[in-house]
């Protein structure tokens, strides 16, 4: 006889006996300091392996967040260490002389060494922190959330999943409203919040500054989906590659990578009726620089690449118009519609089903609609903040708060001495 767990148990019973674990740990971790502090005659007992600063990243898409940030600690001389947990991270590849990188396991394996993390500082993209399995460890003081993509905000998010961070880096200052909101309507200290800028988007600009727009004849459509059953592929698919293909331009498929995991069957049907061509190209490559200087214009959906594209290429696109379910988010909490769309009209066309059989008139007229680059500056403003600081300004803010909490700790240790002396 056979024990079958379905994984949503699983996780729970994990989560369970990780928790379980990790109070047994803390409880014996923190007798075990008392007892060495009077041994020491009330002395401050310092812990030799806390680490400073510790970034966790959650896999190799996110490396060009955190790779400005890691570059910026190198070039100052400063310690840090880089968790990931991704074995493919290009990270774990880099050489460098301060920043020590490590591979920590996938899944469960990387929650349960990042539950007793020892650091002062742990800066990390990931949501949900105590909320799913990784719980804040009672040896980590502070732990920043970094907001990776100038289109992102707290309401786009899972509920709950920034409430337990300590403090959120953000591209630009129209975030600050929502978090703030989520935090009154749920009665919650407020957070540390400081805009930092967009260290990925810095990254890419420089890149673009370098390298030069892409120049052809022809016009060039890029088709970047988001990934689920909401996306462009999954919802229209054949009806709209078919109709890109007839308007003669040429056409690069870029699918949201998550897409090749949770929209398999689809993206594999299109893969198979529609192999690269002269006039269509698929492009699966990590890194999606080429394809966006190449491309004249996007359509997209509600993917962040739409900020990517209008924001740092100063292109424009076309969005297909659809429903965002807010039932499981943040935005469910919040009064007004997410600033990312808000903000679409501005930035570029919407596209209805039944416009597919004049594609090709629609690309025409965004690509001749001048109000289009009125409305990108003015969002690029809101939303993408100290253009070329990020990476500084994301280090400074980590030394700092090092600094502090050092600070602070020296002076609760010198009080504790003064109780013992006086016990």
């Amino acid at each position: 006889m056979q024990l079958y767990i379905d994984p949503g148990t699983g996780s729970m019973l994990f989560t369970i006996l990780l928790g379980a674990a990790t109070t047994v740990y803390f409880l014996a971790r923190r007798l075990w300091i008392r007892m060495k502090f009077r041994l020491s005659g009330g002395r401050g007992v310092k812990d030799s392996k806390r680490i400073p600063y510790v970034i966790f990243s959650e896999g190799k898409k996110y490396w060009n967040v955190f790779e400005p940030v890691c570059d910026e600690f190198e070039r100052r001389g400063v310690e840090l260490e880089y968790w990931t947990a991704d074995p493919a991270d290009p990270a774990l590849e880099k050489v460098y002389s301060h920043v020590k990188t490590r591979f920590i396991g996938e899944g469960n394996k990387a929650y349960a060494k990042l539950n007793f993390l020892n650091a002062a500082v742990c800066l990390s993209t990931t949501p949900g922190l105590d909320v799913y399995q990784w719980k804040r460890s009672r040896d980590t003081a502070y732990y920043v959330h970094i907001l990776h993509a100038a289109g992102t905000s707290a309401g786009g998010y899972r509920m709950f999943s920034l409430d337990f961070y300590d403090a959120v880096l953000l591209t630009g200052a129209y975030q600050i409203e929502e978090i703030r909101e989520l935090e009154r309507k749920r009665n919650e200290k407020e957070k540390e919040l400081e805009v930092v800028g967009c260290t990925y988007m810095d990254a890419l600009k420089r890149r673009l500054d370098e390298a030069g727009p892409a120049s052809h004849e022809d016009t060039v459509v890029l088709l970047a989906p988001s990934w689920g059953k909401s996306s462009i592929l999954c919802r229209f698919g054949e009806k709209l590659i078919d109709c890109l293909l007839e308007s003669g331009c040429r056409l690069i498929i870029r699918p949201h990578p998550q897409a090749f995991t949770s929209d398999k069957d689809t993206v594999e049907a299109l893969l198979e009726k529609y192999p690269d061509s002269a006039m269509l190209r698929w492009d699966r490559e990590p890194d999606n620089f080429a394809s966006l200087n190449e491309a004249d214009i996007l359509i997209s959906d509600f993917s962040s690449v739409v900020f990517d594209f209008s924001l740092i290429f100063n292109k424009p696109f076309i969005y297909a118009e659809g429903v965002f379910d807010k039932g499981a988010y943040d935005a469910a909490w919040l009064d007004e519609e997410l600033w990312k769309f808000r903000v679409l009209p501005r930035l570029g066309v919407p596209l209805k089903e039944e416009q597919f059989p004049q594609i090709k008139e629609v690309i025409d007229e965004a690509l001749a609609d001048t109000s289009l680059a009125e409305g990108r500056a003015a969002a690029r403003e809101e939303a993408w903040a100290h253009i070329g600081e990020s990476a500084v300004r994301v280090a400074d803010h980590l030394i700092r708060k090092y600094g502090e909490l050092t600070a602070a700790g020296e002076s609760e240790g010198r009080q504790l001495k003064k109780a013992a002396a006086a016990g």
